[in-house]
């Protein structure tokens, strides 16, 4: 049994519940352990950098500090949270006098998505599929996060990234290409700008749309929350009225090994997912 420390991180505890619970069912199912990190506090996404970059290290690198002491990798669901660890290290790499916390960049920071597409996770994952998600077309959504900037994230395909989609495929559902995997969605000006966030986000969700897919795929809690949460006010924004479930990769996981409780997870999204799923005879 592998063992990781585990991040939350503010969102998962929260408006991301269902990101969290299939996290850590799937981790059961696949025989992974995880520890979350004991006295967590927030790594300062989406805001502290904009304010303070001694405030923004500081935030992100007591948390590494607190994960350095358990001696085992640490696994970061939101991509936001992952960024910020990820920047972290590097100022302690470049410039170590500015880290105030006893941290000595020894932790491994794994992004989830980045961790379950490894060749050994999959592997994992095929022997337990037990309900491939076969006729399900999906479109899989990276946001910017996830891939950029490479130099912090190490992903050679920044611009057309793969790896979600060939999670897809093994699970038996059908990646559609698009190319609007990598396009922002608005992120954190949902607070500030609602107004360029239904415009990002409408633009997805009608691209999403075009390429006939019958759900959108991500591992960004932000990602998923704006294109979830405001789909009605972001199709009146393109003018082009869209329903499209946006699920976590993890979600799909679950489904398509089996685990029991698939339909609560579903069940918290605001465009319901499991009508296209019954419609695929999935659920």
């Amino acid at each position: 049994m592998k063992e990781l420390s585990y991040y939350p991180g503010c969102s998962l505890h929260g408006t991301a519940r269902e990101y969290d619970e299939s996290i850590r069912g799937v981790s059961e199912l696949l025989d992974l352990r995880l520890y979350e990190l004991e006295d967590w506090t927030c790594c300062g996404a989406s805001s502290a950098h904009c304010t303070n970059e001694d405030l923004a290290i500081d935030l992100a690198s007591r948390n590494l500090a607190l994960a350095e002491r358990n001696g085992r990798d640490l696994l970061v669901p939101c991509v936001a949270c992952y960024s910020r660890f990820k920047w972290a290290e590097k100022a302690f790499r470049e410039t170590p006098q500015k880290i105030h916390f006893p941290y000595q960049g020894r932790v491994p920071i794994r992004y989830v998505l980045d961790f379950f597409c490894e060749d050994s996770m999959l592997e994992e994952i095929k022997k337990r599929v037990s309900r491939p998600l076969k006729g399900l077309k999906v479109v899989c959504y990276y946001g910017c996060l996830t891939v950029r900037p490479p130099q912090i994230t190490g992903i050679r395909e920044y611009e057309n990234p793969q790896h979600m989609d060939r999670l897809m495929e093994l699970l038996g559902a059908e990646p559609i290409p698009w190319s609007y995997k990598t396009d922002c969605c608005g992120a954190s000006l949902v607070m500030t700008r609602t107004d360029i966030v239904k415009k990002l986000s409408g633009k997805l969700l009608l691209m999403a749309k075009e390429a006939e897919a019958d759900c959108v795929v991500t591992g960004c809690p932000m990602c998923q929350a704006n294109l979830d949460t405001r789909q009605e006010e972001a199709g009146k924004e393109v003018g082009n009225p869209v329903e499209i479930p946006v699920l976590y990769f993890t979600e799909l996981i679950g489904l398509a090994m089996g685990h029991k409780d698939t339909k609560k997870w579903l069940g918290r999204h605001l465009i319901d997912p499991v009508k296209v799923l019954s419609r695929r005879e999935l659920i």
